[in-house]
């Protein structure tokens, strides 16, 4: 069984995704931390009721991004973390973090990258007026949502409003990440 650790900064539904994988035996790992920016987020309460440790923190309380990812990195390695999983994790990690787990980072996305990295995604793309849209994860790099892809799942917008789209791609993060997940383990622990 690998140890990961989520980071989130949000409602933490795909925290919740991975968790439900867990418990439900589709998934052989545990989360033993879940890392949060936001004090107020509502993932924090969800990693608590399932006995989850936590690390929150408030980045403006650090002097750089390679001080609290220094902390991240620690709290990562007192619980023997093999694996990082971003859901919704608002800030890019820095070299602290990448070199401390090398191909051991990866990120959900709302969009078939390489279009529409960054914030805001699922409007990015609806706005453009694509026909196509989708969820990517890939590995974490220095450049944002840059790292090689390792799934994409797609479907058709057809008539769907904005938000029955944003629906769509939610229903897809919750199936995909958790099976990634399970894809990354058997292939590479």
């Amino acid at each position: 069984m690998i140890n990961l650790a989520v980071f989130a900064s949000g409602t933490g539904t795909n925290f919740d995704a991975i968790v439900k994988a867990i418990d439900d035996g589709k998934l052989d790992a545990k989360v033993v931390l879940m890392v949060c920016d936001k004090s107020n987020a509502k993932v924090i309460d969800k990693a608590l009721k399932a006995n989850i440790d936590t690390y929150v923190f408030d980045p403006k309380a650090f002097s750089s991004k390679m001080e609290y990812d220094n902390c991240i990195k620690l709290e990562c390695q007192k619980r023997n973390v093999d694996l990082i999983c971003l859901a919704g994790y608002m800030r890019i990690v820095s070299n602290v973090l990448l070199d401390a787990y090398p191909n051991r980072i990866i990120n959900i996305h709302p969009s078939l990258l390489p279009a529409f990295k960054g914030k805001d995604a699922i409007k990015q793309a609806y706005m453009y007026g694509v026909k196509v849209m989708g969820v990517s994860i890939h590995y974490v790099n220095e450049d944002l949502d840059g790292g090689s892809i390792i799934a994409q799942k797609a479907f058709e917008l057809n008539d769907m409003s904005f938000e029955q789209a944003e629906s769509r791609i939610h229903e897809i993060e919750h199936e995909l990440y958790p099976n990634t997940i399970k894809k990354i383990i058997e292939e590479d622990f």
